[in-house]
């Protein structure tokens, strides 16, 4: 039961907590009662668990909404805005946040180049700005299981289009499991189990079972 030596965090070609920033777009009331291809209560269950995840492993985070200045939207719900209180949001009104100078800015000042992007709607607000960042460099791995569209159509149509285009699909289980990577990396496995026992699927629940109070 030997580990082979941590890998370089920075150079890794898999996610590490040093190689990767968390994107977290237009979660707000009006976008999540409009979701019709998943089951609403998972997906927002997911998006919590990716913004514990990021705070666990220490991995930037940024959150952005639209149309909240202009007062056409609220802001990022509750359950989501509880666990990313302490950072900025970056509210914008367009569609595309790639093409917001702000959240531009605070995408490149990361300095990262691994995106793990959830955003609603799939297919408008993580679409395009997952085409516009693979077009510059950047990889993407859209969270399938912290997102969703308007219909299944949609949704489905908006990931075949990503992924032909270089981005990497992935899922809040497989995050948990990628980033901590290791059970002996004994610092951080109090805090993943935590992460894990909220996620939206019956090993969450399992886990959660069994956390001590």
């Amino acid at each position: 039961m030997s580990s082979l030596q941590i890998r370089d965090q920075k150079t890794d070609h898999l996610l590490t907590p040093e190689n990767s920033v968390v994107i977290i777009i237009d979660y707000q009331a009006t976008q999540v009662g409009s979701i019709e291809s998943t089951d609403k209560y998972r997906m927002v269950q997911n998006t919590i668990a990716l913004a514990k995840l990021a705070k666990v492993f220490k991995i930037p985070m940024i959150v952005s909404t639209v149309n909240v200045k202009t007062g056409i939207n609220g802001p990022t719900i509750p359950q989501i805005a509880h666990e990313v209180k302490d950072l900025p949001f970056y509210d914008r009104t367009t569609i595309n946040a790639w093409e917001d100078v702000e959240f531009l800015e605070a995408v490149k000042a990361a300095k990262r180049k691994k995106l793990i992007m959830a955003a609603l709607w799939t297919e408008a607000c993580l679409l395009f700005p997952t085409l516009d960042a693979l077009k510059e460099g950047y990889e993407v791995y859209p969270v399938v299981d912290a997102v969703g569209g308007t219909s299944a159509v949609a949704h489905k149509a908006a990931l075949r289009r990503m992924e032909k285009a270089g981005a990497q699909p992935t899922s809040v289980m497989s995050l948990i499991c990628e980033i901590q990577r290791d059970w002996a990396r004994s610092e951080t496995v109090p805090g993943m189990l935590g992460v894990l026992a909220g996620v939206g699927n019956g090993v969450g629940l399992s886990v959660g079972y069994n956390q001590k109070p």
